[in-house]
């Protein structure tokens, strides 16, 4: 798969990304080769980056500090490769103590059969796989944003939640 066509993401999935900043206020992490011209604005935007060499994340004291700095005790993981750097950083960061968890609809896997090998590896190791749509319902919903739950639910619109749904949630 092509870097444009991960950036739009199956089904464009990528393009909620900003979501994660523009309701919940948390930033995306990008580690590792990044490439923000090929990606929205607003997605870029939404990122900040730590130029380390992905295998070696966990390694790197700025982003240690980063994290720790966030309180983050859950950390979802993404991008290319599935069975390489996303692997690795996964399991790393299980070891560290966080509860990781895989968006699956944002992992590219180098080789599609690695794919199948390499999501068995990390459900032993205690990291479940996600979807982007999943784990923003979840959050909604955890944090008792009552809006989810009326019908019609809001939609994400270019991978943002419109405005007049936010401030129905109290967002801004």
């Amino acid at each position: 798969m092509d870097a444009q066509a991960f950036a739009l993401g199956p089904g464009g999935n990528l393009a909620l990304l900003p979501a994660c900043l523009d309701v919940f206020g948390i930033r995306q992490i990008a580690v590792g080769e990044y490439q923000p011209g090929i990606l929205p604005a607003h997605t870029t935007a939404s990122t900040e980056h730590f130029d380390v060499d992905a295998l070696y994340a966990w390694r790197d004291p700025r982003l240690a500090a980063r994290l720790a700095e966030s309180a983050a005790g859950v950390i979802f993981l993404g991008g290319a490769f599935l069975e390489e750097e996303v692997l690795i950083a996964a399991l790393e960061g299980a070891e560290h103590g966080y509860d990781i968890r895989l968006l699956s609809d944002l992992s590219v896997a180098r080789d599609e059969a690695d794919r199948s090998i390499a999501l068995p590896r990390l459900v032993h190791h205690g990291i479940l796989a996600t979807t982007i749509r999943q784990a923003l319902l979840e959050w909604a919903v955890s944090l008792g944003d009552q809006a989810v739950g009326r019908s019609p639910r809001p939609a994400f619109v270019n991978g943002r939640l419109p405005q007049a749904a936010r401030l129905g949630a109290g967002l801004s």
